[in-house]
C-alpha cells in the first residue's frame, strides 16, 4: 500500500502545528508558560524547542520518505505525552463534545502507526 497521502498529511499538520509558533514567541511561550510549570524548568523553553523541532524533522522524513520508523517513535512518544499532560484531562473530544480532548492526537498516532507498518504487523518466523 503506496502510503504518500497519509505521510503529506500529516506532514501538513505537523507543520502547520509547529513552524507558525516558531516565528511568533508560541515556542517560547508554550515553553515559559507550560512546561516550566508543569514542573520542567529551567528547561521548558529547550524542551519546546526540542518538540517542534522534532515534529518539523518527521515531517521532512515523512515526505522524504526516509527514516520514517524512528522519527514516527519520537513523534508519538510526543503525543503521548501531551495526552498524559494535557489532553487526557480534556476528555476525548476537541470541539463539539468537548474542547482540547485528546481525540486528535489519538488518531494521529494511528496513523503513524500505519504508516510504520503498511502491511501490518507480520511476524518474523525463523
Amino acid at each position: 500500500m503506496n502510503t504518500f497521502l497519509l505521510r503529506l498529511a500529516v506532514a501538513i499538520i505537523l507543520l502547520a502545528h509547529s513552524i507558525p509558533g516558531m516565528f511568533d514567541g508560541g515556542v517560547n511561550g508554550f515553553g515559559r508558560g507550560y512546561l516550566d510549570q508543569e514542573g520542567f524548568a529551567p528547561l521548558g523553553v529547550p524542551l519546546a524547542w526540542a518538540i517542534k523541532l522534532s515534529h518539523v524533522a518527521c515531517a521532512i522524513c515523512l515526505l522524504w520518505g526516509k527514516w520514517i520508523k524512528p522519527a514516527a517513535i519520537v513523534t508519538i512518544f510526543i503525543l503521548v505525552a501531551g495526552i498524559i499532560m494535557v489532553h487526557g484531562r480534556e476528555g476525548w473530544f476537541v470541539v463539539g463534545g468537548g474542547r482540547n480532548g485528546m481525540e486528535f492526537n489519538f488518531l494521529l498516532i494511528i496513523v503513524l502507526i500505519a504508516i510504520m507498518y503498511p502491511n501490518g504487523w507480520k511476524r518474523r518466523r525463523y
